[in-house]
């Protein structure tokens, strides 16, 4: 099927304009006042066509129209032209997406939050609610998922439960990475950026084919920058803010004949950082640490950028990123195609955060972890006229440690230590059948089973003795759904899905092993419609509304006390959200363009258990703004030299909570952030140079808050991204 969209015809007009009545006017409203999202391809040359991505959204290559699921993409082109380095950049463009790295202080950790649903923690015994896979591959830990995106082919974000085609922890949705694969092209490219603050980006990309059968690619990237706040009391090895980032991909792929292949991918990443900034601020002078201890605002530093923290080992934060990967993929006969997909991830990292951020030594918590994991999936994915599907199956195993100490709080000083093996298995099955030559009902089930082996230790604890436990929990998931081609570029879909997230064991049982007790599975059920497609050879919009349920969605809630920073999970009984997305590119003319975004979400917990203390009726998850807009107008200039493309972003997140007890200390203020692209390509195409901003008024805002109520301050975690200005360059040999 051909992916370029073709302009409706006076019969399709007719056909689609009773449904399109209520979607058209509330989406072109919201696209008119602002929001930015590019969910299609580059810009288009031609007056008449808007460009389509193909997606793999489905496990099969498939125009995004025709997937019935709310789906952003983002191309390569896309990446570079919105200054979009890493994961956490993405989430400035996603309706109803927030992505938040504060997690220990390292900014290698990504918290994924799509419609209210993620993961704010990172330690080894809880789970995210959103999945994030490269190239198939899940990315079992939230620790490292910040990944760069240098010579990335397409990044897509999944909107609401996956539990068919993805199952494992994805009830909030799932982003899909997909490297730049070996092809037969002899290219190689090669990248630079350079920038305030003493920014050096760079990268290379080279594909060769070897033989006729063999073509092999390697992507080396840097990238650096300076911090933005120094340690004032202690010789630091690194300064607030700062980054080091050094990675590399190798891919190889071998079409052993004309029906079978094997890609086999490396990767790896070396990272290290400066200390996340972060400051705090006194709720209570009568806390224990306030009114007792002597904490108070006079001991922070003039610029709040700046750390007076006296424990120089946690300004330096480190990640290790590994992974591997093979695919075989086997034409059967016409009709059916068989793949097997297998992999590893690695992930080692350090970090730690002094939560006072003062040369008094009252809490601190350096740590250290690691996750092993290996999977592997096969499927069978066949058509057969009308009839397409995919079965499958998916089998992983994970192990990781989660070790923090010497901790400081109060008494006693100490470490901590958890452990645990996770086990999933699951086989599925999806299907899609054309009922009539314009509709298409499809349908998917998936069995899940996973068992977890935990064990803690505290020194805390009156009996500081390892203990165990062990859980296994199993569901049945499944989605209908059903798509109408209204014209021959605009497609209507309706679908039910079932999403399950397993349980799992608090992360920081500071009270005692009886604590260290197992939580609850989560179930979503998501009713969403949508329309998709280009309106009157003038308007590319893709609209999504959604109604979801969820069952014992756990939350997480910190409640520091004598014992220890201790952290557990309170599982809302019942919870609910309700919103609409709007996403488009309104084309002005064949200079002018402008790539807009919303997205609106009322979430809210609707039921609590009778042991809940923290979680109340009518509490907002955390990490999950009411509005999500973006901006994007872009002007093509074309001369007989080249093109000048030049575009402005902007970003808006609105007001949110830090933590699920939600109060006044705990909400994060609104932001918008502006940036712009400037880039000359000449007629031959060879290279490309620009000039950026990120950030152009240099907005410092929060990122986290977490009220400790006991000591009495909230500590504030700040954003990193400040303002920077600067030159790139590509260039194609």
């Amino acid at each position: 099927m051909s992916n370029r969209a073709v302009p409706i015809t006076g019969k399709d007009q007719k056909k689609m304009r009773a449904m399109l009545t209520s979607f058209l006017a509330g989406g072109a409203a919201a696209l008119l006042a602002g929001g930015t999202q590019a969910q299609t391809a580059a810009t288009a040359t031609d007056d008449s066509v808007f460009q389509e991505i193909v997606v793999t959204a489905r496990k099969r290559a498939e125009s995004l129209t025709e997937t019935p699921t709310a789906i952003s993409a983002f191309t390569a082109e896309d990446l570079q032209q919105r200054n979009m380095e890493n994961l956490a950049d993405v989430g400035k463009y996603v309706p109803n997406l927030e992505i938040n790295r504060f997690g220990v202080g390292n900014p290698a950790h990504a918290a994924i939050f799509i419609r209210g649903i993620g993961l704010q923690d990172h330690i080894i015994t809880t789970d995210p609610g959103v999945g994030v896979y490269v190239d198939g591959v899940y990315l079992g830990r939230q620790m490292g998922s910040n990944l760069t995106l240098a010579n990335i082919e397409r990044v897509e974000v999944l909107r609401g439960p996956q539990g068919t085609l993805y199952g494992k922890n994805t009830i909030g949705g799932a982003v899909n990475i997909i490297t730049a694969q070996p092809g037969d092209e002899q290219v190689t490219k090669a990248e630079l950026k350079v920038g305030s603050r003493a920014r050096v980006e760079a990268n290379v990309y080279t594909n060769t084919k070897v033989t006729d059968k063999l073509a092999v690619s390697f992507t080396a990237a840097v990238n650096r920058r300076d911090g933005i706040g120094q340690a004032l009391k202690v010789n630091a090895p690194e300064d607030v803010g700062e980054i080091n980032e050094v990675s590399g991909r190798a891919a190889a792929k071998l079409q052993a004949s004309e029906t079978f292949s094997l890609l086999l991918t490396l990767d790896a990443m070396n990272g290290i950082y400066g200390k996340t900034p972060t400051t705090m601020e006194v709720n209570n002078p009568n806390g224990f640490f306030t009114g007792t201890l002597g904490l108070s605002e006079s001991l922070l530093p003039a610029n709040p950028d700046d750390s007076n923290s006296n424990h120089a080992e946690l300004f330096k934060q480190t990640i290790q990123n590994r992974g591997a990967s093979l695919t075989a993929n086997w034409e059967l006969n016409e009709n059916l195609t068989a793949k097997v997909l297998g992999g590893f991830r690695y992930t080692h990292y350090t970090g730690g955060l002094d939560d006072d951020q003062t040369y008094l030594d009252l809490e601190s918590y350096p740590e250290r972890g690691f996750a092993r994991q290996y999977s592997v999936e096969p499927q069978l994915n066949g058509e057969y006229g009308k009839l397409d599907f995919v079965i499958g199956a998916y089998a992983s195993d994970e192990q990781g440690n989660t070790n923090s100490g010497p901790t400081v709080y109060i008494s006693p000083s100490g470490y901590f230590d958890l452990k645990q093996t996770t086990s999933s298995y699951a086989v599925y099955a999806h299907a899609g059948y054309k009922i009539l030559d314009d509709l298409k009902l499809s349908a998917g089930a998936r069995y899940s089973d996973d068992h977890k082996d935990a064990s803690a230790q505290f020194d805390s604890w009156t009996d500081p003795s390892r203990v165990y436990r062990s859980q296994s929990w199993s569901a049945t998931t499944w989605d209908v759904s059903a798509t109408y081609d209204i014209a021959k570029s605009v497609a209507a879909y309706a679908t039910i899905s079932r999403g399950y997230q397993s349980g799992g064991f608090p992360p920081r049982p500071f009270n005692g092993p009886s604590y260290f007790t197992a939580f609850n599975p989560t179930f979503a059920t998501n009713y969403e419609t949508g329309i998709k497609g280009v309106f009157f050879d003038l308007l590319q919009m893709n609209v999504s509304g959604f109604y979801t349920e969820y069952t014992d969605l756990p939350l997480e809630v910190s409640q520091p006390s004598a014992t220890g920073f201790n952290t557990r999970i309170e599982s809302a009984g019942q919870s609910e959200a309700k919103g609409f997305e709007v996403e488009g590119t309104l084309k002005l003319s064949r200079a002018f363009d402008i790539q807009t975004s919303v997205g609106f979400i009322d979430a809210q917990i609707t039921a609590v258990p009778s042991d809940a203390t923290a979680i109340k009726v009518g509490f907002t998850p955390a990490l999950t703004p009411q509005w999500t807009l973006s901006v994007a107008p872009q002007y093509h200039l074309f001369l007989e030299s080249g093109t000048i493309d030049a575009r402005i972003d902007y970003s808006y997140r609105g007001k949110e909570y830090g933590q699920s007890a939600n109060d006044s200390y705990n909400l994060i203020k609104s932001r918008s952030l502006f940036g712009f692209n400037i880039a000359y390509t000449p007629a031959q195409g060879h290279w490309t140079a620009a000039v950026y901003g990120e950030n152009i008024f240099n907005k410092r805002y929060d990122v986290g808050r977490l009220d400790d109520a006991f000591a009495g301050f909230t500590e504030i975690i700040r954003n990193n991204d400040r303002s920077e200005f600067g030159l790139k360059a590509t260039y194609t040999f």
